[in-house]
């Protein structure tokens, strides 16, 4: 696993946001997980964040450090692996205790929807990074999440290390909002936070410095592509790339991106996630057919993109 990282790493890969495999009483299945993570790294993607498709916000925390032990060591070597903290207080207290004993460079803070005020916040952000000695990703999903002033003061005083976008625009290139945050913070921390479709128009319009996404772990040299044609400044060739993920991306839009990703996964054969996590079941049973199909067909262009590469 890796354990020192610069905005530079946030340019390398796709950020790959994978579900998490587990049996019964959330008791995490190693295999599956090894199998899916060397997919994804095979593909040529480095960085792993276990977020909102791991449902990280409902995992126990009594199993937190035992889980970041299981994935630290089913990861490379030049593998980032990027944990989930959060989303209120009292879980970031106790992971920042468990995290101070780990050498996780970065943990994403995931959003939090109750109370509470900039200021708080900002506090237990701080809280956090000095206890853990981990810096902080913020995940900003809604508009007045943060105030940017207060961000700006999170990255001048080193707690904050980069930021996933993802709030939702009916024109994903018009964003005063993003372009504000840039504008505080810098494009080169802000990375692109809710898959390849809106990260084309992120990258061409705001250039972000990289994305995040799910159906990079069926399809990492595709999503990797992707990526540098985007980085590239090829456009053209982004758009007809993107169209590899479209039935998928259409079928996680309309049937829930969590709930369809974990399916997919097992449906795709690459490896079994087995029953998901507490608050969750796996996708409605009418939208089985097509996720197979679907997954199905992006694998196979995957692989054949990789037997072409070789």
């Amino acid at each position: 696993m890796k354990t020192t990282i610069t905005l530079e790493h946030l340019t390398k890969s796709v950020i790959a946001v994978p579900p998490f495999a587990c049996e019964g009483s959330a008791e995490h299945c190693a295999e599956s997980n090894l199998s899916l993570i060397r997919h994804i790294e095979a593909g040529g993607v480095s960085t792993l964040l276990y977020g909102g498709n791991a449902n990280v916000q409902n995992w126990p925390v009594s199993r937190f450090g035992e889980w970041l032990d299981t994935l630290a060591g089913l990861v490379a070597e030049d593998t980032w692996l990027i944990p989930s903290v959060g989303p209120d207080g009292g879980k970031l207290s106790d992971q920042a205790k468990l995290l101070a004993k780990r050498n996780f460079p970065t943990a994403m803070l995931l959003p939090f929807t109750g109370p509470k005020t900039d200021a708080g916040f900002a506090r237990s952000v701080r809280d956090f990074v000095q206890t853990s000695g981990t810096q902080a990703i913020l995940y900003m999903k809604s508009d007045g999440y943060l105030a940017h002033d207060v961000i700006e003061s999170l990255v001048a005083d080193g707690s904050l290390f980069s930021i996933k976008y993802a709030i939702p625009r009916e024109n994903t290139a018009i964003d005063p909002v993003l372009d504000d945050l840039i504008a505080a913070i810098g494009k080169e921390r802000i990375v692109s936070g809710f898959g390849e479709p809106p990260a084309l128009p992120h990258l061409e319009h705001q250039k972000l410095s990289g994305f995040t996404a799910g159906c990079v772990c069926i399809a990492p040299s595709l999503s990797q592509a992707f990526l540098h044609s985007l980085q590239a400044g090829d456009f053209t060739k982004a758009r007809t790339q993107l169209k590899a993920f479209d039935a998928l991306e259409a079928l996680r839009d309309s049937g829930d991106p969590i709930r369809v990703l974990h399916t997919a996964v097992t449906l795709s054969g690459i490896a079994d996630m087995g029953a998901p996590l507490p608050f969750l079941t796996e996708a409605d049973d009418a939208l089985r057919p097509e996720i197979e199909v679907a997954v199905r067909e992006l694998l196979a262009a995957e692989m054949q993109a990789r037997s072409v590469a070789a």
